[in-house]
């Protein structure tokens, strides 16, 4: 008996050693100098339908490591998204030189897919998921609109086509915050039904173009790379 316990001890002891073994070649060690985590956007907010991620507010995901930012041109940085010369590209190169991570890119990508959930998300009534996207007031604005809309016990359907751009429209740091404001073009099917089922607006059928122009904010001294939706508006 005595025997077949110790056999089982170092068999067990063999097996806890392979796997910190295994654990650490694929986690790696930490040596107190590790780089701040990337911007995780995407996987904080594509969790389980109807959950709104940790709680966090719109990060945007992709971050570029501050040494190859640092390689770009400065004459071809923001080629493509704003003319040289400009306010935009000023404002661009001042955000970038704050946050030297900052990558325009990696930025439009995360708007785009918080600009795509900000939108489902309204329609389904999700207000676990907008809090964690919009800032307060922005919020407050969605979220009276939702308990007007289940006042009156309308629903709404949306299915979301295409973003078919998402351009800068304008650029800003101001102290320690910096603003973004995108143009976006999007295609969506949307429908509104009252609580009788009879539509009362759009189509479930039809194919629509929106046009929007939306705000994110961040403030470049803090660890959190976290962008809040601060505004919103209808492109003329």
């Amino acid at each position: 008996m005595q025997d077949s316990f110790d056999m089982t001890t170092i068999v067990f002891a063999l097996l806890a050693v392979f796997l910190v073994w295994k654990l650490r070649s694929m986690l790696g060690t930490r040596s107190g100098n590790e780089k701040p985590p990337r911007n995780p956007f995407l996987e904080r907010v594509r969790g389980k339908p109807g959950q709104a991620g940790d709680g966090k507010v719109v990060t945007l995901p992709g971050a570029p490591e501050p040494a190859k930012a640092e390689r770009v041109d400065p004459a071809q940085r923001w080629q493509g998204f704003a003319e040289p010369g400009s306010k935009v590209w000023s404002a661009l190169d001042r955000i970038a030189g704050a946050d030297p991570a900052f990558s325009a890119p990696d930025f439009i990508a995360g708007a785009k897919t918080a600009y795509e959930l900000i939108i489902t998300a309204f329609a389904a009534g999700n207000r676990d998921l907008l809090q964690s996207l919009l800032a307060k007031d922005v919020f407050d604005s969605f979220a009276a609109a939702i308990a007007d809309r289940e006042k009156r016990g309308d629903k709404v359907d949306t299915t979301f086509v295409s973003i078919d751009e998402a351009t800068i429209a304008d650029a800003d740091l101001r102290g320690k915050t910096a603003e973004i404001t995108l143009s976006f073009a999007a295609q969506l099917i949307t429908s509104t039904h009252d609580r009788e089922g009879v539509l009362i607006e759009g189509s479930p059928d039809k194919v629509v173009e929106i046009k929007d122009v939306w705000t994110f904010v961040r403030d470049v001294g803090s660890r959190d790379p976290n962008w809040r939706l601060v505004a919103t508006g209808t492109a003329t």
